[in-house]
């Protein structure tokens, strides 16, 4: 294992995700970046060094010619490209590459995470189903909520369990300092009339079900409905973010849930509550510590585990940027098990342990 070779890797997407991940998989022993694709043209031709903000180049440019891209054969293209709202796109290039017999790791389509979640088109499955078929090659949605603390950490601890009444799985986070679009997606930052598109409850178990989903399966059974709920907390002062300036009268923090029904009681609960500051919504749920990944169970035995992300560098990034950075690594690490399983649709399910090999040196 010490001597295998690194795993070449061409990267797609230098956001804010793909630039942190590539800043550290330059100084990893297991794997050699060998190219980074990018669809927004100011970036083409630039070295992904500058791009990244790192202190020296790298030698590799940015491109977006997909096929330059395949012809360098690499183990594993890991995707952090746009979310499921441009799935067309999404579909587009990562079929292209399966085709070519290039195993994928993804972090942006997140229906995908169990992709036989009946609310999947099939024009999402059927074309990464044929592709994976015509190249041999396999491919893996995952990410930390979905593909990890969400659903592989309450999964894993349910083995532990002889009976569990109740699993609820929490992201429990400050969007302070997070540049993602959280105000057309959860309404943070709008007038509370706003009706944002995770409102919706048909939208909201498509975007995030397929953890619920698949944990009932996982236990072996088949719930009877899912349901959705979702509150605001309105601000009653001014509250800076990274972002800007959230006024007064404005929603600072939404929660939501995703609940699972068996024998007519909600077994299985997915949960989010996000915020503008920790004090915000001060009634609802929070961690032990800010910045949590929370999973209560209750069964024999009941069991309370939680998980925060940290930076301890000095460097003075926050819990959300240390938990996106585990999103990107997640899917980067993954790569060689992902390469040893055969073709198709790869689940947490599917892989074996990754502990993380090549990370203490």
């Amino acid at each position: 294992m010490a001597d295998a070779a690194p795993k070449r890797i061409v990267i797609w997407g230098t956001g804010f995700v793909g630039r942190m991940v590539i800043a550290e998989i330059v100084e990893h022993p297991r794997f050699e970046l060998v190219g980074v694709g990018v669809s927004n043209p100011d970036k083409v031709g630039r070295d992904i060094g500058e791009i990244c903000g790192l202190a020296e180049p790298v030698g590799i440019v940015a491109t977006d010619d997909v096929d330059a891209l395949i012809a360098l054969k690499p183990d594993a293209l890991v995707h952090y490209g746009p979310t499921a709202q441009h799935a067309e796109d999404n579909i587009r290039l990562i079929s292209r590459f399966l085709r070519a017999g290039i195993d994928v790791c993804s972090t942006a389509m997140t229906p995908w995470v169990w992709p036989q979640m009946k609310l999947n088109p099939p024009n999402w499955i059927t074309p990464i189903e044929e592709a994976c078929a015509d190249g041999g090659a396999s491919c893996f949605t995952t990410g930390i909520d979905p593909g990890f603390a969400n659903d592989l950490f309450p999964m894993t601890l349910m083995g532990l369990c002889s009976e569990v009444r109740t699993v609820r799985a929490s992201e429990l986070l400050d969007y302070t300092n997070y540049e993602g679009d959280y105000e057309f997606e959860m309404g943070i930052g709008r007038e509370p009339e706003f009706r944002p598109l995770l409102e919706n409850p048909d939208i909201l178990i498509f975007a995030w079900g397929a953890t619920v989903f698949m944990m009932a399966h996982a236990a072996g059974i088949e719930l009877d409905d899912v349901t959705t709920t979702w509150d605001k907390w309105v601000t009653p002062t001014e509250r800076k973010t990274v972002k800007g300036v959230i006024a007064p009268g404005h929603v600072a923090a939404v929660r939501f849930t995703i609940n699972g029904k068996y024998k007519g009681e909600t077994r299985i609960a997915l949960e989010h509550v996000n915020r503008i500051g920790s004090d915000a919504a001060p009634d609802w749920p929070s961690g032990n510590d800010d910045d949590v990944y929370r999973v209560d169970i209750e069964g024999t035995p009941s069991i309370f585990q939680e998980t925060a992300f940290r930076f301890t560098d000095g460097s003075g990034r926050d819990a959300a940027t240390a938990g996106c950075l585990a999103t990107g690594l997640r899917a980067l690490n993954a790569v060689p098990a992902v390469n040893d399983l055969p073709p198709g649709w790869v689940t947490p399910l599917d892989l074996p342990l990754i502990p993380g090999a090549g990370t203490i040196r």
